[in-house]
Order: C-alpha cells, then structure tokens, then sequence
C-alpha cells in the first residue's frame, strides 16, 4: 500500500518507517523541517516537509502522496519542540502535542476526505490515564479519565478529540502505553540516576508500558488488516509505580529512589504526578490480541528496560559513536 506517515521522524516513526518499507509499503513520511529529510530517506521513506497545523500544508502534502492509508503520529513531546519533561505543567509541557491532536487531526481528516484515502490510523494514549475507580487494569469499554482541574485536563481532551473524530471515520485508534526503547528513555533514566524521580505515596498506580519495537507492529498489523476502534498496545505486565521506578532505577544503575509522601511531593512535582504513582489505571491488551493478530515481543517491561538501556548505551554493540 502506499502510505502516508504524518510524524515520520518522530521517535516511534523512526522505527515504523523501516517496519513498514520492510512489509513492502512505498512510504511518504512527514518532518517539520528539511534536516530530517536525509533520515528519512536512509531509513527507506519519501521525506517531505509538512507543518500539521497548517491546513493547506497538510491538504497539499497528502494530495501529493496519493496514500491508501494515513497513519497519524503527529507529537510535539520531544525536548526541541516542548522542552524538559514537566508534570507540574502538563499543560504547557503538551501544548503543541495537544494542537497536533485536535487540529492537526482535523486537517489530517479533510486531507483525507479531499483525496479519497479510505484508512485512517491514529495515535492514541493508554499509560496510567485509565478512568481512577475500580480495578488497577482497564479495558477499550472503559473511559479514559479526564483528569478533570488537573493540568492534565487539556492533554486528556485532546486524546478525546482524536478519538472521537477517526472514530466517526470508521478508522483506528492505537492507544499507546508509556514508549520505551532505543531514543525514548532520556526523560525517565537522567532524573531517577539523579533522584529526582521518586515512588510517591505507596506507589500504588498502575501504569502499562510499551516498546517501541512493539508499538510499530501492532501499528503495521492495524494498516494492512484496515483495522477499526480503539485498541491498547500495551504489554503483557501493568505495575504499580512501587515496582517499576525502584527497577527502573536498577537497570540504570543509580541508586534506590527516594519515597516521598503525597502531601509533600504534590506541591513540588505538581498533582498529576502524585495521581500518577498513587492512582494511575493501566490497561489490558486482550482486544488487540484478539482483533489483530497482535502480541508484544517484549512482554514485560522488567526484562525490556535492561535490553532498552543496554541498546541506548554508546558502548553497545553495533551503536553508533
């Protein structure tokens, strides 16, 4: 198929890409910018440059492609778009992404009507924003939470808005759990080797990871069998905070974190983090199991954040200097 990669150059459109050109698709993927080009070209795409919120950029570069499926992954997450990772402010931390996912969507939608493309797979999020009540582990028939006077609240509405307008389409919604892999650990490992990132509370909220690796098949997989709904790709092991950030900690080989208690860590690192590690609701992968064929190559987190640090590391094999 001929497919049309918005975020191509993203941290996970870097490992979709090759996935993708491997299967056989000829791939258009987008960059904001003509330095990234050359990357995507080594990595087997047709780069082209596309501002996702501007509609005739968006309409021009789609028309352009002719694609049978448009894969939405437009972020704007990294540190040269939004700056350090900041709980405390999710608001202003996710203030492009958020852009990306409402507007940009829509753009990305009349793009598609325009030019008759019949598929639409978009990105979603499945981390620790399962509704707060009942069970640690939530499915696709229970709603996200809101994160209503939160800083959240925004980021969640977002979320929503995708959802909703590529549902209306009769395409898919992946939501992602919280990325890791090769390129997607610096915001977590550089403050728990300082200490900064600590249990809170009892660490009771659960949260759902995903590898990179795993998150481009399960995207692969909804492109050629024209999926639609909503799915999880999330893996086999939701964990309370407890566990995964004192491992977290020992894969990257920095000392036990701190513990911290509510009261004092919500005026200090903001309360979405505190509903984070005392709260969060992670998620099942049982539908996209069934519905597309899918399972995770790494099943656990435990075993994947050592292997993902350890291909991170310049020493590794096979890195480059």
């Amino acid at each position: 198929m001929r497919v049309f990669l918005a975020g191509g150059s993203g941290v996970l459109g870097r490992t979709l890409v090759p996935r993708l050109v491997e299967r056989g698709h000829q791939v258009t993927a987008t960059t904001t910018g003509a330095a990234r080009l050359g990357l995507l070209a080594r990595l087997g795409a047709e780069g082209v440059v596309m501002d996702g919120l501007d509609a005739a950029s968006v309409r021009e570069a789609v028309a352009a492609a002719r694609p049978d499926v448009i894969v939405h992954q437009m972020t704007a997450i990294g540190t040269a778009h939004a700056g350090k990772a900041d709980m405390k402010h999710m608001d202003r931390w996710f203030a492009g992404t958020n852009r990306l996912r409402t507007e940009g969507t829509d753009h990305l939608l009349a793009a598609a009507e325009a030019a008759g493309v019949p598929h639409v797979v978009a990105q979603s999020y499945a981390g620790w924003n399962g509704i707060r009540g009942g069970g640690w582990v939530k499915t696709e028939e229970d709603p996200l939470d809101p994160m209503t006077g939160t800083p959240a609240e925004p980021g969640m509405a977002a979320i929503r808005h995708v959802e909703d307008a590529v549902g209306r389409v009769g395409g898919a919604v992946l939501r992602y759990g919280w990325f890791y892999g090769p390129g997607a650990m610096d915001a977590l490992v550089e403050p728990v080797r300082k200490r900064q990132l600590p249990v809170i509370g009892g660490g009771a909220g659960h949260c759902s990871w995903i590898h990179l690796d795993d998150a481009a098949s399960a995207t692969v997989l909804a492109v050629e069998s024209r999926a639609r709904g909503v799915f999880n790709i999330v893996d086999d092991d939701p964990a309370p905070a407890r566990e995964w950030v004192p491992h977290l900690a020992a894969c990257a080989g920095a000392k036990p974190p701190l513990r911290v208690p509510a009261w004092l860590a919500r005026p200090l690192g903001g309360t979405v983090a505190v509903s984070v590690m005392t709260e969060g609701r992670a998620f099942s992968n049982a539908k996209a199991k069934r519905e597309l064929g899918w399972a995770p190559s790494h099943p656990s987190w435990r075993e994947g954040f050592r292997d993902a640090l350890l291909e991170d590391s310049p020493a590794a094999p096979g890195t480059a200097a």
